[in-house]
């Protein structure tokens, strides 16, 4: 009997699959990426967009939300509120944030435990955080019993449920978002310049004036930038440990959605998203602060 004959195998010119696998490589980044692009597009852009044209087509297309904001006091004194204590909270991190970077970046025994004692307050609830606070700040609380103690004052003074009372909260729940970005730019100067400065009879002071803080400047702008936005929507905190009267623009929202005045809320929340790109877009555009930014996101 005769042998059948096997077909033989198709060849492919090597030439012809290299463009194939050049392609294919191009576009595995976005393959990888695509995931999150579809999550963030269906459960963030979407209905971000829902929420702009509320405040426009509601219940017809108009401006007029847009337009009472200008004749809104309540409005004016709540984004005043707002933003000043999105700055003072800012500033407070950045004093008290910057020396701690310095402590992580230079104490290389302590760094772990000095890393651990910054993240601890992400392993706990911003919920369960405000409440500590407001045990603290209380008229009978730690704080008022302690200086009672100590003879400073003769009764319990009112902290808790005033400005301060916030800002203090604020601080001790995004100073991580100061101190991580200042530390990792702190990190990348290199200690031969530090040693030159200090060998050309530079003062440490003057060192640090001179050397240490320009080339730190990435990671005070990144952390600046990042805690004075995520300042500006804190709801929980200002809600829990702040007054009645220190209503701030998410307090002002969600007090709009609980009225159901879906239109008049959907608005703020324009204006507070759009207020928060404006500055991070203006600050970008600063002569060495946009630089600064990118750099410190490498």
């Amino acid at each position: 009997m005769s042998e059948i004959a096997q077909p033989s195998p198709i060849a492919v010119p090597l030439g012809a699959v290299r463009p194939l696998l050049r392609n294919w490589r191009r576009h595995v980044p976005l393959l990888l990426v695509a995931p999150l692009l579809i999550y963030m597009l269906v459960l963030y852009a979407l209905p971000v967009l829902a929420m702009l044209l509320r405040s426009l087509n509601d219940p017809t297309w108009t401006l007029s939300h847009y337009t009472a904001l200008f004749e809104d006091m309540v409005f004016a004194k709540t984004f005043w509120i707002t933003f000043n204590t999105s700055v003072t909270v800012t500033l407070g991190c950045l004093v008290l944030g910057y020396p701690v970077a310095m402590g992580l970046v230079r104490a290389k025994a302590m760094a772990p435990l000095i890393l651990v004692v910054i993240l601890l307050p992400f392993w706990t609830s911003v919920l369960v955080r405000s409440y500590a606070w407001m045990v603290l700040l209380g008229r009978h609380g730690l704080v008022n019993e302690g200086l009672i103690a100590l003879g400073m004052i003769d009764r319990p003074i009112r902290i808790l449920n005033t400005p301060l009372a916030t800002q203090i909260a604020m601080i001790h729940i995004l100073l991580p978002y100061m101190i991580l970005p200042i530390a990792n730019a702190l990190r990348q100067i290199d200690p031969s310049l530090i040693r030159a400065a200090s060998g050309l009879g530079a003062t440490p002071f003057m060192t640090f004036r001179q050397v240490i803080l320009p080339l730190s400047m990435s990671g005070v702008a990144a952390g600046t930038l990042l805690t004075f936005v995520l300042a500006l929507g804190f709801y929980i905190t200002p809600a829990m440990v702040g007054g009645p009267r220190d209503i701030t623009l998410s307090m002002l929202i969600a007090q709009e959605v609980e009225q159901l005045n879906w239109a008049y809320a959907a608005t703020l929340s324009a204006v507070l998203l759009a207020t928060a790109l404006a500055i991070l877009a203006a600050a970008c555009h600063l002569p060495g602060v946009g630089n600064a930014f990118k750099t410190s996101m490498r």
